[in-house]
């Protein structure tokens, strides 16, 4: 694999990002998708500032120079801590630091952050004029349209007004509520209904302001039409369930040929990055765990994810494992949907 160029623009792939998901964007995640875009902006799980000041920096923080154009999002709410943090985070190297304003979970608001502070927005101005003064890299935003019984309207605006008077570089609007009582983690993802007018109208109203929409995208051609309307779209769930999606976003969105052919050629591509990582110690499914759909829809997709799933965790298994599994899908292009 080739490091991307880092780009002047300082929002570079800010037109198409792949969104920060816990559990799942790790630093395996991130290098494979970078094999699929060069452009797309890639973003680490979030981390906590507790977490980055006072824990284990490089497992946490460290990247392979591959994921250029790569962002770190943190969680707090605390202006001094979090501005500590994004200074480490720079000094890592990340192209952009986000915090994050839209996660449910109780263990965050416990914390005082995530959702829970669309209620406070001049926290958050606080929180970002304290990291814009601590490093070069843009400082961004990514929030809710509200939490529980809000008024999108006026809470959106309230935050969009107090964040850009700090100086905000940007904001990506999961465009729908979170509902911090009732609902789980997983439901805020789905069940509170999708207002991508919502993120268009304060677009309108801040026309400077760099403004990404995330949220039920399943594929680029919703992708491509939320782009009349905001600068960037994000994209989570679909991106990584489908992670071919992302052979297409170079060609679509930003006018130059995806890194790879196709979805074999990109497995090939990596492979170099997969026998650093098993020559440092780590096993072959911290890897492909993150690959398992990469072959979707094509004949063998099934019997691939249950090769890498049920060989690839053993002790031994190797470049040799993955091969195999590739071995067992049709490369005909497909016609339908396979299992």
């Amino acid at each position: 694999m080739i490091a991307a160029p880092k780009d002047p623009d300082p929002l570079a792939g800010w037109r198409f990002s792949v969104a920060p998901m816990m559990h799942w964007t790790d630093r395996h995640c991130r290098a494979f998708h970078r094999t699929l875009s060069a452009h797309a902006r890639l973003y680490t799980e979030m981390v906590t500032t507790g977490a980055v000041l006072h824990g284990p920096r490089e497992r946490l923080l460290g990247f392979s120079e591959v994921e250029h154009p790569v962002a770190v999002q943190l969680g707090g709410s605390d202006p001094a801590e979090l501005a500590r943090a994004a200074r480490i985070a720079a000094e890592f190297g990340y192209d952009e630091v986000n915090l994050n304003v839209g996660c449910p979970s109780d263990r965050v608001q416990d914390g005082r952050f995530g959702a829970c502070l669309m209620r406070e927005p001049a926290l958050v101005a606080d929180c970002v004029a304290a990291m814009k003064a601590a490093v070069a890299v843009p400082v961004t935003v990514k929030c809710r349209i509200g939490v529980d019984d809000q008024d999108p309207e006026a809470a959106l605006d309230a935050l969009a007004d107090a964040v850009v008077a700090a100086g905000v570089d940007g904001v990506i609007v999961h465009a729908r509520k979170a509902w911090l009582q009732g609902l789980s983690p997983k439901e805020n993802r789905d069940v509170p209904p999708l207002d991508y007018g919502r993120a268009a109208r304060l677009k309108q109203r801040l026309p400077s302001l760099p403004l990404a929409v995330n949220g039920g995208l399943r594929d680029l051609d919703a992708a491509q039409a939320r782009l009349a309307e905001v600068d960037g779209v994000m994209v989570g769930r679909a991106a990584y369930a489908e992670p071919a999606l992302l052979l297409g976003v170079d060609p679509a969105l930003f006018g130059t040929p995806a890194p790879a052919p196709d979805a074999f050629a990109a497995v090939e591509a990596f492979e170099p990055y997969i026998a650093a990582i098993l020559a440092g110690g780590e096993r072959l499914h911290a890897v492909t765990r993150h690959m398992l759909g990469l072959f979707n829809g094509r004949p063998g997709a099934r019997a691939y994810r249950r090769h890498l799933s049920t060989h690839g965790l053993r002790p031994e298994a190797g470049l040799s494992t993955l091969r195999e599994a590739v071995a067992l899908v049709s490369r005909e292009v497909p016609t339908a949907r396979a299992a």
